[in-house]
């Protein structure tokens, strides 16, 4: 028990633990929901480094983990060698990047058997939003100016630009601060979506099948 404590506080070992106990952390607040496991992923990019293919917090998990337990094991074997002074502060270093090392094939090996269990999912795109239904939220709508809020896949809600290709024909028609539209195309040149006067009693319905 003595030699492990000795090798669990003795470089490097003592810095993949500490590593390893934010992991521990960073778990435990994904399981309470007070984080999520794709948190770091629009900040850190794993592919860089040939660990892509799954969440970031995935990757630097098991990272963290093989790189504490081969530190561990090289520092008992360090400890176990007798030796003293320089020698044996060239031999933590060594551990320290063989960790690393091995830490780095071991989970890219695994990843790149489990990585179709996390499939890629396209950035998302303004694009997503034609055919969307939207809500004006300016007095007025024209060719070159307006603003709506349209709904998101995931339920958050947006405010873009929008324009009105041909001026109402009826001032029913016209947009007011409130009014639904409907986005039918996207100008990515100027980097608003074209819109039109929308009428949930005219929107195509569902027809009933035959009980019978």
């Amino acid at each position: 028990m003595n030699e492990f404590l000795s090798a669990a506080l003795a470089f490097p070992a003592v810095l993949f633990g500490a590593a390893l106990v934010v992991v521990v952390c960073f778990w435990l607040l994904v399981l309470a929901g007070a984080a999520g496991p794709d948190s770091f992923d629009t900040d850190l990019d794993a592919d860089t480094v040939g660990l892509g293919g799954a969440p970031v917090s995935v990757s630097l998990s098991l990272l963290v983990l093989v790189s504490w337990f081969v530190g561990l094991t090289g520092s008992v074997l360090v400890l176990r060698s007798g030796t003293t002074g320089t020698p044996r502060a060239l031999l933590h270093v060594c551990v320290l990047v063989g960790a690393l090392l091995v830490a780095w094939g071991v989970v890219r090996m695994v990843l790149r058997r489990f990585r179709r269990y996390f499939p890629a999912e396209p950035p998302p795109s303004r694009q997503d939003f034609v055919g969307q239904v939207c809500t004006i939220r300016t007095g007025t709508v024209s060719a070159d100016f307006g603003q709506a809020e349209v709904a998101a896949a995931d339920g958050s809600t947006a405010i873009v630009q929008v324009r009105q290709l041909t001026p109402p024909a009826t001032p029913d028609e016209a947009f007011t601060a409130g009014s639904a539209g409907l986005l039918y195309a996207y100008d990515a040149e100027g980097e608003f979506f074209w819109v039109s006067p929308y009428d949930a009693a005219l929107a195509p319905r569902a027809v009933p099948r035959d009980a019978g």
